[in-house]
This record gives C-alpha cells, structure tokens and sequence, in this order.
C-alpha cells in the first residue's frame, strides 16, 4: 500500500492510494461509500482519445465515428498493428491522454456537491492494466484530479472492483456492470456509446447522478437505522 506521496512505481497492477481526508469533514467509517470509474464516467475518455486514435491511424479525425462502441472496432483499433495496447501505450506515454481529458459536463462539480454530503468518494480505476508505465500513468491521473479540484478518500487501481467495496458503483464498461451486480453489487451505468444494451438505472448526465447517489445514501442510510 502507497500513500499519496509515495512516488515509486506500483510492484502490482492493482494498487490503493490512500488520501489524507482533508477535504471536508473528517471521514469515518459510518459514511456512505461511492466506488467512482474515471474514464467514460469522470472523465471524458473517448472524446479525449479520438484525436490520438487519429494521429497514430493516420487518418483524419472527422473519420473516425464520434460515438465508437466497446473496443473501438469501428476506429480499426482491433486491425491496427499492436491493437489497442499499442494505441493506449501511445496516447498515455506520448501525448499525456490522462492528464489532458476534460472532465464530464458538472461531473466535478457534482462530486464535490456529494462529499460535503457526506459521500466517500473512492476512486477505481483499472489504469493500470499495461505493465512498463505505471508510474506515468498514477501520475498523470493524480495531477489530473488535482487540476480539476476533484475530491476523493481513496485512489484505487484495480481491476476487480469489487475488490476494495462500496456501497454504490458508478461505472460505464459493460463487462465490469455484469461483474460487479452478479457480485450484489448496486451499479450506475453511465450512459456512452459503449453501454447502450447495459440495463439500468441508468445517469445520462452528472446531475442525474447526483439525484441517484443521494437516493441511493437514503436508503443505505435506512437499512443502517434498521440493523
């Protein structure tokens, strides 16, 4: 376990990063606890990566769909030489992918409306999954976050999310809604071009989110009162 400060590059794909909770309030373990997905929920990851793709395509832009679906098949990642590990491996190594996206429309914001409610916010994120870059890759999402006033308790990567626990996940790939709710788990699916078969409840914005965290935190907070 790494704190914050600790710039060594992680011995393990899957690594937590505990924040010093002075945000807000002083964080306990009665809060209510939300498992928050950056990329295509916080951050937005296609838009973000689509003039990359295109660069080292070597098409134009404007050919490329602006709303690709899982695996960016329609991008012609998947035939590219090295498919999308060679793609990712360049955009976060060559052109700082993760320290240049913009976050979601009020998604920082709403995230910081949510903790001064009380939510804790703990990051996972499996951004780790490409060995040989670690290092670039937490620094550029801790540096990202930072910028953009982002709060969280917990910065995790890791590809099991349910791993580390919450009591709500917001989450947007379609294999990691299946796997946490065959978990028990409760998911948001945020709403892209890469979920739309993915059932609900689903947020096609920040503010709908913020509406279903603290409905969700309601109830959590009755089952609590009632144990």
């Amino acid at each position: 376990m790494l704190g914050n400060n600790d710039n060594r590059t992680p011995a393990h794909p899957n690594a937590v990063f505990p924040i010093a909770p002075d945000y807000h309030a002083r964080v306990t373990n009665e809060r209510f606890i939300l498992g928050l997905d950056l990329d295509g929920c916080t951050a937005d990851f296609y838009r973000g990566l689509r003039p990359i793709a295109a660069e080292w395509l070597g098409v134009a832009e404007a050919s490329l769909h602006p709303e690709p679906t899982y695996g960016l098949p329609e991008w012609g990642v998947p035939e590219a030489p090295g498919g999308y590990k060679a793609l990712h491996r360049f955009a976060v190594t060559q052109r700082d992918l993760f320290g240049c996206l913009e976050p979601m429309a009020r998604a920082p914001q709403v995230l910081r409306e949510l903790s001064t409610q009380e939510v804790q916010i703990r990051i996972i994120t499996h951004r780790l999954f490409i060995g040989r870059f670690h290092m670039t890759a937490v620094q550029q999402t801790i540096a990202w976050l930072d910028r953009h006033d982002i709060p969280y308790y917990d910065l995790c990567f890791m590809g099991d999310k349910k791993a580390v626990g919450a009591d709500l996940y917001i989450e947007d790939t379609p294999k990691n809604v299946e796997q946490l709710r065959e978990d028990g788990a409760e998911v948001i699916v945020y709403a892209n071009s890469t979920n739309r078969e993915v059932p609900g409840p689903r947020a096609e914005n920040w503010d709908q989110v913020a509406e279903l965290v603290l409905a969700a935190q309601e109830r959590w907070r009755g089952a609590a009162l009632s144990r």
